[in-house]
């Protein structure tokens, strides 16, 4: 019986390959498979256009933003970053149909809350939007079919146009996670001219008048100028309460100081880095100083710092030390603990909230 019911089925298995081998063989004469390929592939080709186009919106958006975060806005980079982000579909090229936003460009349509549009910003935000659409090396604006037009036997399609848009918004942030130490709001307005004037940022050098030095813990809680009493005096910095190990912390409202003048070995690094390297370290600016025990800042926002020269005790009784490669004249000896360096502009490298005050450090959000 068993062997009977084995034969069977085998029997039942060659009919049914043989019905499905010539279902095959109608759908193929009458060119449903092939239409249906054809289809498929094509379709996929779109989908990869609004792929690629959507990612170099995105890129060409915050590009754009960054030019505008560091005071002077740049769309004419849209275009590097969205063909930058196209394939050989389309011969590594993609089209830029508008750049606009606030901070002196172009202003942007309402927008129509279609798929491949932009939300409308926020009133009062600084935005850039980017629209990318289809364009071939050749010139075409058409993204051109592989099989459509000749195995569904329509000539007259010669293609589509994809879209996509991408917005971006920056500004200072509210909170940031930075380098374990602070100054005060006085020193920053010193040095800056309340922001006024900022040195270029590297790889460019600034004057060597831009040169600052910060003494450990010397401020006196009276203030300055600019600044009301309890602010600190201008020319300080202290230490950030952080977690052993690390010289990072994350700052935002109020938070603790320390007591212990000495610079640990992760921010040794840290600052070893930004002054051989010359690249600037994000600190938190502090409005207001309680004093009392264990130190207790308020904050007024961010700042990028280029470390240019330092002379700190360490744990150990030795002197952390290096000297000052933008002015020499600036260099700190014996117990006059300094760090030495200059603000200037940044972009933080994360995305955070936006509201904080402008003290040059800006983060971009990508909102669209």
């Amino acid at each position: 019986m068993t062997a009977r019911l084995a034969r069977r089925a085998r029997r039942l298995g060659r009919d049914e390959r043989g019905a499905v081998a010539v279902l095959v063989g109608i759908l193929i004469g009458s060119g449903v498979l092939l239409g249906m390929l054809a289809l498929v592939v094509d379709v996929g080709r779109l989908y990869q256009e609004r792929a690629e186009l959507q990612n170099g919106a995105d890129a060409a958006a915050v590009a754009v933003a960054k030019t505008c975060a560091l005071g002077a806005c740049n769309p004419a980079v849209a275009t590097t970053y969205a063909d930058g982000n196209a394939s050989r579909l389309t011969g590594g090229t993609a089209g830029v149909s508008q750049v606009c936003g606030s901070s002196g460009m172009a202003g942007c349509p309402p927008s129509t809350g279609t798929l491949t549009d932009c939300p409308q910003p926020p009133a009062g935000a600084n935005y850039v939007e980017v629209s990318t659409s289809t364009l071939t090396s050749g010139g075409s604006t058409l993204l051109p079919p592989v099989f459509a037009d000749t195995l569904l036997g329509n000539g007259g399609y010669q293609g589509t146009t994809v879209h996509a848009c991408a917005q971006a918004q920056w500004g200072a942030p509210s909170a940031a996670t930075t380098v374990a130490l602070t100054t005060s709001a006085c020193e920053w307005d010193q040095a800056t001219q309340q922001g006024a004037n900022f040195p270029p940022s590297p790889p460019n050098l600034p004057p060597f008048s831009s040169d600052q030095v910060l003494k450990l813990n010397a401020g006196n809680g009276s203030g300055c100028g600019t600044e009301p009493a309890g602010a600190d005096g201008p020319g300080t910095f202290s230490w950030v309460a952080r977690t052993r190990g690390t010289c990072t912390v994350p700052i935002s409202g109020n938070f603790q100081g320390r007591t212990r003048p000495t610079v640990g070995f992760s921010c040794q690094q840290t600052l070893q880095n930004s002054q051989q390297n010359h690249t600037p370290i994000t600190v938190p600016v502090y409005v207001s100083a309680n004093g009392g025990g264990i130190p207790t800042y308020t904050l007024q926002g961010f700042a990028d710092f280029v470390v240019t020269g330092y002379h700190l005790p360490t744990l150990n009784g030795f002197t952390f030390d290096a000297p000052d490669w933008l002015n020499p004249a600036n260099n700190c000896q014996g117990t006059n603990y300094c760090l030495n360096g200059y603000f200037t502009q940044g972009v933080i490298p994360f995305t955070g909230s936006l509201g904080g005050t402008n003290l040059g450090v800006s983060v971009i959000n990508l909102t669209g």
